[in-house]
């Protein structure tokens, strides 16, 4: 049988293909936009800027100000004709499976996938010999729509818009170079050229930090008015914006504009891990990167609402970097209610043979299973297979589970996030502390008022004897307690030194427990240390709140955690009620009801004081 073929009938017509592309999922403009400077930078470009032109138009009768056309342009190799043609191809390019040389590029959809994604015509032009020598191609959806357009026209010499030469650096049309125009831009979530500019300079600052603190290349964000690069509306050189907060002269508000924010964790000699993956038959090496907030990022009342904080806010998740590019900065590390997650940054940086176990998408946004990997609870599952990295990872390979070989990598990411938010933990309860004591009506003294009642009445409890003890030698007790959770040296002292010195009988203190318990109780130096379990799911709900900036500052967000905070009280009651129901002996029984009973009556006497 003999079978005829026609355009008609294509496997898939190229109309609705390019259709299709226009949905690939950037998450908006700036993320499209980064697609193109990373061909740019590729192309070792030492200057690319971004222009942005606005347009005046009439709607309604009134006279409005509209995004008309974005361009990039930048200083680097350009491409010869073979070469730009091909770029505008969707899946073809000159970086294909180039592995782990193959820098930011290698998916060959960057340019024509990104560019549609927004706009619906975008014009090339690219040059190697003086820009008076550049050749264009294009994109034109109305074209390709209404079947004129079937291939990518052959590039042809033709002048650079006299705009776009006035409007850029002298430096951007050098002998080499490239120029990417977007027109009849229909996506665009940025109306304005100005908004487009300011809500790019962070995505891209942080996306090309490293490139940008080490001056390998410079990055202008313009924007102009028309045909008239002279009315000029903003124009910004991007500055490092750093997730981990350890460089100097970024986009972080003062007073760490200028010098870091956060410390290596847990100091300058280790902060960096270098596992080795090996995957595929080739050994990769992962580095990631811990830091933690210095104790000046939160001296103070509510320093999560102060510029820095509200930046550090704007920055929380594991930043995830191929190639020293960042791909995404990953919530699915975080606890999402807790606020104070702002405060630890860690960077997991891969090169792009590790492209299919990490899972990185073709619009190099997102690392998919290395973002699933994250809901792992690597302990537990270690601890269901005899305790052991290896016996788990034979678990799941015989399962076929994707992220298997990350295992181990997200095993030791979770560990040192636990101890970031343990010293976090006894920061905020330090501050606290500290603050608390100048307040006559802080629950500590109150509770201290109660017990001395109790003593005058003859109530005697293990650790009033150790309260004869001298001044010193409880202070001694109580501050190695305090380190043990965590604390500074010199914060111990000075929270051991505060409860002595008050009288106070009582302190609490918080820090990951083994066992599962909610808190402990611990004498020692005549004060009963009552530490809450930061691990626990109870703590996040009921007492995350004791430091001033894990109240969020949105209402609505406010009103979910006291909600949770709610129904995490009744929770922890039906556990009680449940413990009771299954204390089949009569005896235990009566003892678990008989707790019940006195720690009521002695709640009833603490809380009416």
């Amino acid at each position: 049988m003999t079978v005829t073929t026609s355009a008609s009938h294509d496997i898939v017509p190229t109309s609705l293909a390019v259709k299709a592309m226009r949905d690939n999922g950037y998450k908006n403009a700036a993320y499209a936009i980064a697609e193109l400077m990373d061909n740019s930078i590729q192309a070792e470009a030492t200057v690319v800027e971004l222009l942005c032109a606005d347009l005046d138009t009439t709607i309604d009768q009134r006279t409005r100000r509209r995004l008309n056309e974005v361009a990039v342009l930048d200083n680097g190799c350009g491409m010869s004709r073979e070469t730009l043609q091909i770029a505008l191809q969707f899946g073809n390019g000159t970086r294909l499976g180039s592995g782990t040389a193959g820098g930011m590029g290698r998916f060959g959809m960057g340019l024509p996938s990104a560019s549609v994604s927004q706009c619906r015509r975008v014009d090339v032009w690219s040059w190697q010999n003086g820009h008076g020598s550049a050749l264009r191609t294009y994109l034109d959806l109305d074209e390709i729509e209404s079947g004129n357009l079937r291939s990518v026209p052959s590039p042809k010499k033709d002048p650079i818009p006299e705009k776009w030469q006035r409007a850029a650096d002298d430096r951007s049309f050098a002998r080499t170079g490239t120029l990417i125009v977007w027109s009849k831009i229909d996506r665009l979530l940025w109306r304005t050229s100005k908004a487009l500019a300011e809500n790019s300079a962070e995505l891209i600052g942080r996306m090309y930090r490293e490139w940008i603190h080490d001056e390998r290349v410079e990055i202008r964000l313009k924007s102009f008015l028309g045909n008239y690069p002279s009315k000029l509306i903003a124009d910004q050189k991007a500055k490092p914006n750093d997730p981990l907060y350890l460089m100097s002269n970024t986009t972080c508000p003062e007073p760490f504009s200028t010098k870091p924010m956060f410390q290596p964790f847990p100091n300058p000699d280790s902060y960096e891990i270098r596992p080795k993956i090996r995957f595929r038959g080739e050994e990769h090496e992962v580095v990631v990167r811990l830091s933690l907030a210095t104790d000046e990022a939160r001296a103070g009342d509510s320093s999560g609402s102060r510029p820095h904080g509200r930046h550090a806010a704007r920055n929380v998740g594991v930043s995830v970097v191929r190639a020293g590019r960042e791909l995404e900065l990953d919530p699915s590390w975080t606890t999402s209610y807790d606020p104070r997650e702002r405060w630890w940054g860690v960077e997991v940086r891969f090169d792009p043979g590790l492209d299919e176990l990490f899972g990185v998408s073709n619009n190099k946004q997102f690392a998919r299973n290395f973002s699933e990997a994250a809901k792992l609870d690597t302990a537990s599952l270690i601890k269901e297979y005899g305790g052991s990295i290896s016996k788990a990872r034979e678990a799941l390979a015989e399962e076929e589970d994707p992220v298997e070989p990350l295992l181990e990598l997200v095993h030791r990411i979770q560990t040192n996030i636990r101890e970031m938010r343990k010293v976090i933990g006894a920061q905020a309860e330090g501050r606290r502390t500290r603050k608390r004591y100048g307040d006559r009506d802080s629950t500590e003294k109150t509770a201290t008022d109660v017990t001395r009642q109790r003593q005058k009445k003859g109530f005697k409890g293990r650790s009033d004897a150790d309260e004869a003890k001298p001044a010193e030698e409880r202070k001694a007790e109580l501050s190695a307690q305090f380190e043990r959770s965590g604390h500074s040296p010199e914060q111990a002292q000075e929270l051991a030194a505060a409860t002595i010195d008050k009288g106070m009988k009582y302190q609490i203190d918080v820090a990951s427990l083994e066992g599962g318990a909610f808190f402990s109780v611990q004498p020692r130096g005549g004060v009963l240390l009552v530490t809450l379990n930061l691990d626990h799911p109870a703590y996040p709900l009921l007492l995350g709140a004791r430091d001033p900036d894990a109240l969020p500052d949105d209402v609505d967000l406010l009103k979910e955690k006291l909600a949770a905070a709610q129904g995490g009280l009744e929770m922890m009651l039906f556990a009680w009620a449940r413990y009771e129901d299954e204390q089949i002996v009569p005896e235990q029984k009566r003892a678990a009801q008989n707790v019940r009973h006195d720690w009521g009556r002695m709640a009833e006497g603490f809380l009416g004081a």
